[in-house]
Order: C-alpha cells, then structure tokens, then sequence
C-alpha cells in the first residue's frame, strides 16, 4: 500500500474548514488540541492521527471518506462488488470465457 497523501487530507481539512466559515481557533477547540496543531496538519507539517481525523470530521460535519476520497480505491457500486465476488470463485476456463464474454458486450 502507498503511503497516505497527508498534504492532501490537510489540504481538504483547510478547504472545508473555510467554507464552513470556521476558523482553526474554534476547530482547535471542538476537537480539544491547540491552534498550531491544526495550522500543522492543514500545512503537512504533521501527519494527522486516526482519532483526531474523526474528531475533526465531525467538528466539520463531513465523513472520514470525504476527507480521505482520493486515498480510498474500492469498486463503484454494489454491483461491481457482485461481480467481483462472483469470478473469484471461477476457474481459469470460466474466468476466461466470461472475459471474451463482456469484450463482445
């Protein structure tokens, strides 16, 4: 696994910060650490720890995925999880013929 994008996350924690019109003083506040913490994590002087991450997501009113969207690779939907619970119990032959299969669709 790749290694987070921390300037990244703080970046998205500044962004949504401001537009909720929020300064660091109150976010320091509601997540209980003080201001130059948050001025460091938004700046990727620090990296910013698991449970204050979801502090801060809910001081922000926004999920810890929304934060860390560009980190996290899963499939699209629902349906594409079917799928791909359904071929990995295949045989090679199968898998094969289901791949010529979806090229012709």
């Amino acid at each position: 696994m790749e290694n987070l994008n921390f300037a990244l996350i703080g970046q998205r924690i500044r962004e949504i910060r401001t537009s909720r019109q929020f300064t660091q003083e109150y976010l320091a506040f509601v997540t209980d650490v003080n201001v130059s913490h948050i001025s460091n994590i938004e700046t990727n002087k620090v990296k910013v720890s698991l449970t204050l991450l979801v502090s801060i997501c809910n001081a922000l009113d926004v999920t810890v995925d929304y934060i860390l969207g560009n980190e996290y690779h899963a499939p699209a939907s629902v349906l594409e999880k079917e799928l791909l619970n359904t071929i990995k119990d295949m045989d090679e032959p199968k898998k094969e013929q289901l791949l010529r299969i979806a090229k012709v669709l």
